[in-house]
């Protein structure tokens, strides 16, 4: 099994819009697609990270509307899934008045999985004479179950349960240093398409040049004199401003990491643009974020699919910080355990409170800390292992961040869900 194509086919892909309302659209036009007539009811169900991922995110193409069950219904209208997470392009104004109109009283719902700690997204679609249901588990884009009028058209996992994919579970069991091994095999397929995916993130970076969000506020800092024009500056400016620009919904896709297209902004952007302002060889930069890809999909088989912790900040942020010392040092198992414990114990426990605007705050505070941490590392320092849950080796930290994460933290996702709830309740009542 050649982990980094699985990885690259599984976890790196366009997306346009957040990837969990998108993956609700997704759903939705696969059972439609199956159903045969108009859609007239539309039952979504998610897993909580999907849930506080899609309640405060615009949707591209709504109109400044927010949320799961707007998605779910755009794409029940639409009924294609063959455009996957990048269905919404095919959005119109008559569209999304019929996706309105659907959503309109009470036809469409939307509840949360409660207890369900993987990424899991249920859609059932009903019409006079049909009804359809799709099943995504495992992944954004991975169609477990779809039925129609009760008789299986799709069943990867018969109990309709969470699925690991198989790669994942080898990947887990995979030491750093063997996983940036293989960025020295990709070939020019693999590499033409991490090319691709960083001039999809630099687009949308353009893209948020314009957008009066949190790169725009650091533009304004810097010309008031108290930001440093420098590395850092330029790096944080150019993620921000990508991500501005998808969370208010700019219709153009990004290319994601680890399914997430803000962590894609991070782990490809972040290596990209230290590799390039430092005179790295270009070759040397697109193996770096071969490295980043792989790194991300490793902490997040630990930390879960949709933490609850920011995976802006976790997984993405380790994984710059280990990309920017295999650009200056290679494949250095001490300074890669250096720089990943640097991450952990400066960021370790940064909750995810959903999909936001605000996330380009976050990913500002992951990038200085993806940088700084990896070029501490290349010159020896970093945290010892006597630091808090900081381990001995760069896998023991993960997995003590996984620990914190999964054990200790486990009552911060419901608390988050209880008070996006009543936020809503407040904005919807008279």
């Amino acid at each position: 099994m050649n982990l980094l194509k699985e990885i690259l086919a599984h976890e790196v892909y366009p997306a346009l819009g957040c990837t969990e309302p998108i993956s609700c659209a997704f759903a939705a036009a696969t059972a439609a697609s199956h159903l045969g007539e108009p859609v007239e009811g539309l039952l979504l169900r998610v897993d909580p990270g999907t849930y506080k991922n899609g309640a405060a995110v615009t949707i591209p193409h709504a109109d400044g509307a927010t949320g799961n069950l707007i998605a779910a219904a755009l794409g029940a209208v639409l009924a294609r899934p063959e455009g996957k997470l990048e269905l919404l392009r095919d959005v119109t104004p008559a569209i999304l008045d019929a996706a309105r109109r659907l959503c309109q009283n009470g036809r469409c719902r939307c509840e949360c999985l409660e207890g369900t700690s993987d990424f899991r997204v249920e859609v059932e679609v009903t019409s006079r004479g049909h009804h359809a249901r799709c099943v995504l588990a495992g992944s954004h884009t991975n169609v477990a179950v779809v039925e129609k009028d009760g008789c299986s058209l799709v069943v990867q996992d018969a109990a309709a349960k969470t699925r690991t994919l198989p790669y994942r579970r080898i990947l887990k069991e995979t030491r750093l240093t063997d996983l940036l091994a293989l960025a020295r095999e990709a070939d020019e397929d693999d590499l033409r398409y991490i090319q691709r995916g960083i001039d999809m993130n630099l687009d949308m970076a353009r893209r948020g040049e314009d957008v009066p969000g949190t790169a725009c506020q650091l533009r304004r800092i810097h010309d008031r004199g108290f930001l440093a024009e420098d590395l850092f500056y330029r790096t944080k400016l150019l993620v921000a401003s990508a991500v501005d620009a998808r969370m208010t919904g700019v219709s153009q896709p990004v290319m994601t990491s680890g399914g997430s297209g803000n962590q894609g902004i991070v782990a490809i952007l972040t290596p990209y643009n230290v590799g390039r302002e430092m005179g790295v060889d270009a070759g040397r930069i697109l193996e770096s974020v071969a490295v980043a890809h792989l790194v991300n999909a490793y902490c997040k088989c630990f930390v879960g699919e949709l933490s609850v912790i920011c995976g802006c900040a976790m997984a993405a942020g380790i994984a710059a910080a280990v990309a920017i010392v295999y650009q200056q040092s290679g494949n250095d198992p001490s300074r890669i355990t250096l720089a990943v414990n640097n991450v952990v114990g400066d960021l370790g426990g940064l909750i995810c409170d959903g999909a936001k605007p605000g996330c380009a705050m976050k990913t500002i505070t992951a990038v200085d800390t993806a940088i700084r941490s990896g070029l501490m590392a290349v010159e020896g320092f970093g945290l010892s292992p006597a630091d808090g849950m900081v381990g001995t080796t760069a896998e023991d930290s993960i997995a003590n961040l996984s620990r914190v994460t999964l054990e200790g933290m486990i009552s911060v996702d419901p608390t988050v869900l209880r008070i996006l709830r009543e936020k809503d309740a407040r904005r919807l009542s008279p």
